[in-house]
């Protein structure tokens, strides 16, 4: 089968674990024989013409969409730049035009979308006019609020927002109007979209991401001392950084944090992890190194004070074989099982932090000694099941596309 992939960002321009989910997807999809091919952005510095990489086995086309600025860049600009970004974006031909081109040369039998903010939500409509059965991977909540995040706490739209936020809405349902199928990988998500009022006439199929691929032998059992956590991912505020680190400071007894990822409160992050006993800031790490980092510590924490979908570093924690401590937040609950796999806290409750971490650090050793168990509980999201499903997903989609 010959398949064409779509997403704003393909490594080496990657944001976090949407990337990490689709390199895992194209590796398996090639390991099984599939033809695939994958459509992506770059920032305008890498040229302004369209690029076809073959330096690996996927043939990679790269292109800049013609917009104020490259997506990893939004952080950069104020609020008001951000909104002509997002109006180009919805109405500029120019990514449709590229996309339409590639696919009659590649003549693909199925395309699957991810996130397309920053290459043009045009996109589908070349998609259909190009008669190619059509997925859509839903990765967060993008096409229901501009910036993706919706934070606890914070859930009600201000009223002088709302008109826009339902214009907006308006324009994504009608530029994606109805794929042949949309994968979401958490229920949270499909509830979401649902109630947004997207995807009417088309089935959602709810399947959740892969877990990583490398092997990670959990060791038995742990040396004497305090609790070691470990955060990894973006550093950003969103992500309930600055409530860990403040938490954790805070705390009485001993333990320590070790923190791995890269984003806008690095330096903050390094000023911290430069003055703390208890925090060490190991900066990225790619996985082939994440993977020692995994063994030494005894949890994963997602402090997340965002709605989180399905994030990929709990699969990452959950191979590894280390519980997870995490926010009681959108999709999270969905792959944390309270007292089996780690604990769940109110997002940014201090108290309720301090009563999760109490509980699982009181059975840190328990946790450790059984870590095949917890691997378990992730068993049925390897990557070569999620391939398989995601194969008969595109099967589905081309019969439902001829009628037949």
């Amino acid at each position: 089968m010959k398949i064409g992939i779509i997403t704003n960002l393909y490594p080496p321009f990657a944001r976090g674990g949407a990337e990490a989910v689709i390199v895992r997807t194209v590796e398996e999809l090639l390991a099984k024989g599939h033809d695939v091919f994958v459509i992506t952005g770059q920032p305008r510095s890498e040229g302004k013409e369209i690029k076809l990489d073959r330096s690996s086995t996927e043939r990679i086309y790269r292109f800049f969409a013609k917009n104020i600025y490259f997506t990893l860049n939004d952080y950069k600009y104020p609020w008001f730049v951000r909104f002509f970004w997002h109006a180009i974006d919805g109405f500029s031909g120019y990514g449709r035009d590229v996309v339409s081109t590639i696919l009659g040369n590649e003549q693909p039998d199925v395309v699957i979308t991810h996130n397309l903010k920053g290459l043009g939500l045009s996109i589908p409509r070349a998609i259909r006019a190009r008669g190619v059965p059509h997925i859509h991977v839903i990765h967060d909540l993008q096409l229901v609020v501009p910036s993706g995040l919706v934070m606890f706490g914070h859930e009600e739209t201000p009223w002088f927002a709302k008109p826009f936020y339902k214009l907006y809405q308006l324009i994504c349902r009608l530029k994606f109007k109805n794929p042949d199928m949309v994968i979401s990988p958490s229920h949270y998500l499909e509830k979401m979209y649902r109630e947004a009022g997207f995807f009417r006439g088309t089935n959602i199929e709810v399947i959740p991401n892969p877990a990583p691929t490398y092997d990670v032998t959990p060791k038995i059992g742990r040396p004497e001392g305090p609790i070691k956590l470990l955060f990894v991912g973006q550093l950003s505020q969103h992500k309930g950084l600055v409530f860990l680190i403040e938490a954790v400071e805070s705390l009485p007894g001993e333990m320590s944090l070790l923190i791995a990822g890269d984003g806008p409160l690095r330096k903050w992050t390094e000023k911290h992890s430069a003055t703390s006993k208890r925090i060490t800031y190991l900066g990225y790490m790619p996985p082939e190194e994440l993977v020692n980092v995994l063994r030494v510590a005894d949890a994963l924490v997602v402090p997340s004070l965002c709605y989180e979908n399905s994030p990929t570093v709990i699969y990452e924690g959950l191979q590894a074989g280390l519980p997870i401590l995490a926010s009681r937040i959108g999709g999270v609950g969905e792959l944390v099982e309270e007292g089996k796999n780690g604990y769940l806290f109110t997002p940014g409750d201090k108290g309720d932090f301090l009563r999760a971490l109490s509980l699982l650090d009181a059975r840190k050793d328990d946790f450790a000694n059984n870590r095949n168990i917890i691997r378990e509980t992730v068993a049925d999201y390897s990557l070569p099941k999620y391939a398989e499903r995601l194969v008969k997903a595109c099967e589905e989609a081309i019969r439902k596309h001829s009628g037949t």
